[in-house]
């Protein structure tokens, strides 16, 4: 029969080291108990198991403890951690368990294996018909056994590898949920990661390659190959089982605890009195594991033709693991208990301040101090929603900022009529992540990149024909009155959607003020934590405040446009007459050309279709005049002025009583189109940045303040209870209370604990140098 380690550990001991040594595992237990129900900032050492479904995570655990309690096999057999409180007790000859209540962690009820088991399977069924399947809540389980060691263990749910097909997209972001899951938890420095691999090749790293990303040295990784024995026949040569048992250093990266993995086996088979139970007894399977154990050995130096040496025998088995780790964790409890008096000091008075703020709260529950307090964080969020809007770095732009990218997805693009986006990268700023003042100034630096830039849309003959219709009182052409006609429709069309997506980007940037405002609030503690009724009354009041502001400014940048695009000023739309002059200058001069006989070629360059160039203008222009000059002395001619008329005549027959349309026509009408609707954009650019800035802007500085006041004073008015929620508050407070009680006495508690512990060390280190002076003097 096994000797068993931990008897053998304590045998030589001492009763009152024994005693401390006790004291010492239920002081940390307590401990990390406390750590998982509190979420305090320090972690008892304890073992962590992280491996692949079916490497034997479970069944390493049980048998480990010596008893059976889990639900083991293939598939994902645990969805919630399982943290295992494991104390060695000679006295106890079957397991006595003790199951934290999901309610109350601090409240332990004695438990039967099978209550346990079946509670856990229990909780499995429930979280599998849940949309995340997995839980990181764990289920804690104190336990005294005769076969326990003195470990704290926490079992993990199995690692996932599914294929990559898109039809395994399920069990894909179950392996996703689990791993994440797994990771957290391995980030706890404290923890000792039994890494367990399933393989008899050690370059295929599976949990490694997981386990290194959060210990890429594996300097706190305790590396377990399990079911050693279905591995063993594997091996064809002695060479092959030497590589296995010593693999090179260059394929176990890292410097792992213990310097070599550790090899297990585990009899299949469960305890229990059913017809498909192995074993009948807990003793039976604790024989089995141990005549498993020498089976392996047996095996293993038939395969070598050698006996295995001291140092393989002692990384072959379950006692040998239980032992090292035994070891190790107990001398990570020696090693942490001077560091962790003073944590326990310095959370007792956070929590000794935190339930003296409570206690302040409670006492100003009256309604003059709850008035007092809602004033003064009105002002103090106005205070910091200036400030962000007038510059600040104090918010962290990677949590609050967006770039330019983030605050189109978010906030609405600007998209023409032609459903293209202006290159982000072509705005300054576009990558940086701004909040506030700056994402405003960016959001308008794009408006007037955009809508500044853009052309008008494509005219069409057809368009131009439908613009002319018929007059009410003659049936002849007027092309100023079609261009104005196709001008206002296209600036209409290409506008509007401009101007609503501004009010919806500009309104997003306002509202992101509420939630870093808040931040802000809670760094500089001036937060009214516990008063969510009145802070989502504030938050209310904020973003119906800015939606209002925003619909208002909107529909006065509606009537600009309206108004612009309703009737043509040409001192306006123009910008002066003589930018409408130089058109007809031109236009005439072609029709004199035309009617010369020098016909208009067809096909005329951009620049003439839209307007010549300045210096042709001013050329026509000066000829025109110099003709218009003559006209007016009376020094033309008869012959002249005959011909000047048969040209107007010529115009008109061509312009006005002519209803096909020639190219002069066309042009003209396109000319005047373009000119028209440049000065529509221009206007309207600088009466939507203007009007936003007065209407939407300056509102939130001006308007704000008192809009807030207002509203919170007529709530105060009303029901304070209500805008409070006194009762609620009241009750919350009181729990809250309760629950900082408690932890401040639990803590006390394991202060007491800790310092007895530190004391009796201390003693013994003192003894055992006394010892040692006295052997040296002897000597």
């Amino acid at each position: 029969m096994e000797k068993d380690p931990a008897k053998d550990t304590n045998s030589n001991n001492t009763e009152p080291e024994m005693e401390a040594q006790w004291r010492l595992y239920e002081a940390y237990n307590e401990l990390h108990g406390l750590a998982q129900e509190f979420e305090t900032p320090f972690d008892a050492p304890a073992v962590l198991v992280v491996g692949h479904q079916t490497d034997g995570k479970s069944a390493l655990v049980e048998a480990l403890m010596g008893f059976q309690f889990n639900h083991v096999g293939g598939g994902t057999k645990t969805r919630r951690p399982i943290t295992l409180h494991m104390k060695y007790n000679p006295d106890c000859h079957s397991p006595l368990c003790h199951l934290s209540a999901d309610s109350d962690p601090s409240v332990f009820q004695e438990k039967s294996l099978q209550e346990i088991q079946a509670y856990i399977e229990a909780e499995n069924m429930r979280l599998e018909q849940e949309p995340y399947q997995f839980s990181s809540k764990e289920i804690i389980i104190r336990i005294e056994y005769k076969y326990c060691p003195n470990l704290i263990i926490i079992d993990t749910p199995g690692l996932i590898a599914p294929a990559p097909a898109r039809k395994n997209r399920s069990l894909q972001a179950q392996a996703r949920a689990v791993e994440s899951l797994v990771r957290a938890k391995m980030q706890h420095k404290e923890f000792i990661i039994l890494c367990l691999e399933d393989c008899n090749d050690w370059s295929n790293a599976t949990t490694r390659r997981i386990v290194m990303q959060i210990d890429p040295e594996l300097s706190r990784t305790v590396v377990v190959s399990t079911k050693l024995d279905t591995k063993i026949p594997q091996f064809a040569c002695a060479s092959d089982v030497d590589v296995f048992l010593s693999p090179p250093a260059c394929t176990l990266d890292g410097f792992m605890l213990g310097d070599s993995p550790f090899f297990t086996s585990v009899p299949s088979g469960r305890v229990g009195t059913g017809h498909e139970s192995v074993y009948r007894s807990n003793d039976e399977f604790k024989q089995a594991i141990y005549l498993r154990e020498m089976g392996d050995v047996a095996a293993l130096e038939e395969k070598l033709g050698r006996s295995l040496s001291k140092q393989e025998r002692s990384r072959i088995g379950i006692s040998s693991l239980r032992l090292f780790l035994e070891e190790l964790l107990q001398k990570r409890y020696m090693d942490s208990v001077p560091m962790i008096i003073p944590l326990l000091e310095k959370e007792y008075r956070s929590t000794t301040r935190k339930l003296s703020e409570i206690n302040q709260e409670l006492s100003t529950l009256d309604e003059v101090k709850l008035k007092e307090k809602g004033r003064a964080f009105h002002d103090l969020f106005l205070t910091k929603l200036s400030l962000l809007l007038k510059g600040t770095v104090v918010a962290p732009p990677d949590k609050f900022g967006e770039t330019l990218q983030d605050e189109r997805v978010n906030g609405g693009a600007f998209i023409g009529t032609d459903g293209l986006q202006f290159p982000h990268k072509l705005i300054p700023n576009a990558v940086m992540r701004l909040y506030g003042g700056a994402q405003y100034h960016r959001a308008m630096a794009e408006f007037r990149f955009v809508v500044g830039g853009f052309k008008c849309p494509p005219i069409t003959r057809e368009e131009i024909v439908n613009a002319c219709g018929v007059e009410d009182i003659h049936d002849g052409t007027n092309y100023s009155r079609t261009a104005c006609v196709i001008a206002v429709a296209k600036a209409r069309d290409t506008f509007e959607p401009f101007l609503h997506q501004l009010g919806s980007r500009l309104l997003h940037i306002l509202k992101r003020l509420l939630p870093i405002s808040v931040y802000l609030l809670q760094k500089d503690g001036e937060y009214l934590s516990g008063h969510e009724v009145f802070l989502k009354r504030v938050a209310s009041a904020f973003n119906n405040f800015a939606e209002s502001t925003e619909r208002s400014c909107r529909e006065k940048c509606m009537e600009d446009l309206m108004s612009t695009t309703r009737y043509v000023t040409w001192s306006l739309h123009n910008k002066n007459r003589a930018g409408l002059r130089q058109f007809l200058d031109s236009f005439g001069g072609s029709e004199q050309s035309t009617v010369g006989g020098n016909s208009v070629s067809a096909n005329l360059s951009p620049e003439l279709s839209s307007g010549s160039p300045a210096n042709d203008k001013q050329d026509t222009k000066s000829k025109l005049d110099v003709k218009l000059n003559h006209l007016a002395s009376g020094n033309d001619s008869n012959g002249s002025i005959q011909t000047t008329e048969t040209r107007l005549a010529d115009l008109l027959d061509s312009t006005l009583w002519n209803r096909r349309l020639a190219p002069s026509s066309e042009r003209i009408v396109y000319a005047l189109v373009q000119q028209i609707f440049h000065g529509i954009r221009e206007y309207f650019l600088a009466s939507a940045e203007l009007k936003f800035n007065c209407f939407l802007l300056m509102p939130v500085v001006d308007k704000l303040p008192a809009l807030l006041r207002e509203d919170l004073e007529s709530a105060f008015e009303d029901d304070l209870d209500n805008v409070f929620d006194i009762t609620n508050l009241r009750h919350s407070l009181g729990q809250r209370k309760r629950e900082a009680e408690i932890e401040l006495k639990r803590i006390q508690r394991l202060k007491e604990k800790f310092r007895q512990i530190h004391e009796h060390l201390n003693s013994n280190q003192v003894m055992l140098n006394a010892v040692r002076y006295s052997h040296h003097l002897c000597q």
